[in-house]
């Protein structure tokens, strides 16, 4: 690796960095340690973690020890040395080492691989690499271990919990401190917290992963679904409900059976198996079926905003952002051959014009055939390249993600970038020639024959519940007006104005605001306080001056102060915010 390669501007040298630092986790472990026992430390998006059986449950000076002596390691300048073994061989050595979750991830490989170790200094770790020469790569003042969680081995509940140090770091400090300011503002946003303090949304542990909305966590759903029900409106969809579940069969047939049953809830009726839907795709497909159509009707575009329930391990369930039944924005698309480059290209337009409304820029990814995929392999390559000529039509920068498509087809990834550089996968468009096939899907063609569809799989949102945690941690809780559950406080300073500040209420309520008012009897600094707290978009504060004249005083959430204006006035100052789309 030449030394212009030596930067995070190089994936390859990030993994790397960040693998070794892993590496140096773990080594520090066993010094201060030695009867911990280790299981996997890979580089991850933001550092790396490792996974580690100890005696001793790691407090916050532990982790202060194992950093500094992680610092230590980085000074020495140890040399990452690779050597290879006979699976044989390998067993042997790990089990010398008293490592036993080493000794599991041997005995998984073939008989006949050759297994790989890399050593620094007293330390030897099994481990395909790539890593970085030396220890002195990582920057001992760059680095910083954030967090010790538990996590069961290799994510099974019927397995131990180990301990899971996690880490970041960077090429230079000022890279790391900028980091840490992001956690730090992500800790001030995040969408569990925020859910509980503006009473929008929480999970109990009656429900692990089954989400529950109150009113005002419902007011955004609902606007957020009114914005998808106009915009494909426009686009020239139209929406279904299918059910919650379908007998077992169906998801045999489907392939979701051999690929996804592990995810799956089941139950029986009239002893029967049946299937709770993981997916939507099925129900559509029956739908589709009910009637022969004719190539004069396509491309037909349905959307369905269909609950869907997948079974996550418990640790893995996080807020929001990863629960056991989402409402999954749905839609799927039937055409002919000559239809798909077109139809491509007005979902990229379409997911564009949804993001820009929310202002997320968004990074692409082109996710190609995986090692379990259905179908004939031409078909893919058919399918991949219509992918890229669409993406490539519309000038949009992409990168290939290798190996992770759908089991049935390639898709198109969208990653929105939200206000702390983070990224988040939602929208998606999978191009799929095999569910047609499997479920004998027919049109009649302007021959007067019977010809097979091809289906376009998509979603926009993504998942409803993520799609709002994301919003709640990029505005911060402070929603943009159209979206706010409370638009507007009336707030009188004396009992006096009570009568004006209700029919300024309710002028505001019949003109189709979400509207407050606060009538208790405290003063007004705690009233506007209180208010910006629940950061509600606007105030109006009404005193004897504003019942006299017939004014308002606004104050603004982000501006504090901003004058009086009539009622009009204020109407039109707020008209643009009300609906963005």
């Amino acid at each position: 690796m030449s030394e212009n390669l030596y930067t995070f501007e190089n994936e390859t040298y990030k993994t790397a960095y960040r693998h070794t630092s892993a590496h140096i986790l773990a080594q520090a472990v066993k010094r201060l340690y030695p009867d911990a026992l280790l299981a996997i430390g890979p580089a991850i998006e933001d550092g790396f973690y490792y996974d580690i059986d100890s005696a001793t449950a790691f407090t916050p000076e532990d982790i202060e020890k194992i950093e500094a002596e992680m610092r230590k390691i980085c000074k020495e300048k140890l040399v990452l040395e690779k050597f290879e073994l006979p699976r044989a061989e390998a067993l042997k050595f790990a089990t010398e080492q008293n490592e036993p979750y080493k000794v599991e991830l041997i005995n998984d490989l073939p008989e006949d691989a050759v297994i790989s170790f890399y050593k620094q200094g007293e330390f030897t770790d099994l481990c395909a690499g790539p890593h970085v020469d030396t220890t002195a790569r990582v920057k001992a003042n760059a680095l910083k271990l954030t967090s010790c969680t538990g996590a069961y081995w290799r994510g099974d509940s019927n397995n131990k919990m180990l301990q899971r140090i996690y880490g970041t770091c960077f090429m230079s400090k000022p890279e790391l401190d900028e980091h840490l300011r992001k956690i730090e503002e992500a800790k001030l946003r995040d969408h569990r917290k925020l859910g509980r303090e503006l009473d929008l949304f929480s999970l109990f542990e009656e429900g692990p992963g089954f989400p529950f909305f109150f009113p005002k966590g419902m007011v955004i759903r609902n606007e957020l679904v009114n914005f998808w029900r106009e915009e494909h409106r426009k686009a020239g969809y139209v929406e279904i409900s299918t059910p919650l579940i379908l007998n077992e069969e169906m998801w045999k047939r489907s392939g979701h059976w051999d690929h996804y049953k592990d995810n799956m809830y089941f139950t029986k009726i009239d002893d029967s198996d049946y299937a709770i839907k993981p997916m939507n795709c099925p129900g559509g497909i029956i739908a589709y079926k009910r009637k022969m159509w004719s190539y004069r009707e396509f491309p037909i575009r349905v959307a369905e905003l269909g609950l869907v329930h997948r079974h996550e391990l418990s640790g893995a369930l996080h807020g929001l952002m990863r629960v056991r039944n989402f409402t999954q924005d749905d839609a799927h698309l039937y055409m002919t051959p000559e239809h798909i480059s077109g139809e491509i290209v007005a979902l990229l337009e379409l997911v564009d014009k949804f993001y820009k409304v929310f202002g997320f820029d968004y990074r692409v990814e082109l996710s190609t055939r995986p090692d379990d995929f259905m179908g004939a392999r031409e078909r893919w390559d058919e399918a991949e390249r219509l992918l890229e000529d669409a993406l490539k039509s519309k000038d949009v920068t992409y990168r290939i993600n290798p190996g992770d498509g759908a089991f049935y087809g390639p898709k198109i990834d969208f990653h929105l970038v939200d206000c702390l550089g983070r990224t988040w996968q939602c929208a998606t468009l999978q191009l799929d020639f095999q569910m047609p096939e499997r479920f004998e899907l027919e049109y009649v063609g302007p021959d007067g024959e019977k010809h097979r569809p091809v289906m376009i799989h998509r979603t926009v949102l993504g998942s409803l519940e993520r799609f709002i945690a994301i919003l709640t941690e990029h505005y911060a809780g402070a929603f943009p007006l159209w979206l706010a559950p409370v638009q507007v406080i009336v707030m009188p300073i004396t009992d006096r104005t009570k009568d004006y500040a209700q029919q300024i209420a309710d002028a505001l309520t019949d003109s189709g605001l979400r509207v407050e008012t606060d009538f208790r009897s405290e003063k007004i600094g705690f009233k506007i306080r209180e208010a910006q707290m629940q950061k509600i978009p606007y105030m109006l504060v009404l005193g004897d001056k504003e019942a006299e004249s017939g004014l308002l005083t606004v104050r603004k959430r982000s501006d504090g102060d901003i004058g009086s204006m009539t009622l009009p006035e204020f109407f039109e100052m707020i008209s643009a915010e009300r609906c963005p789309y």
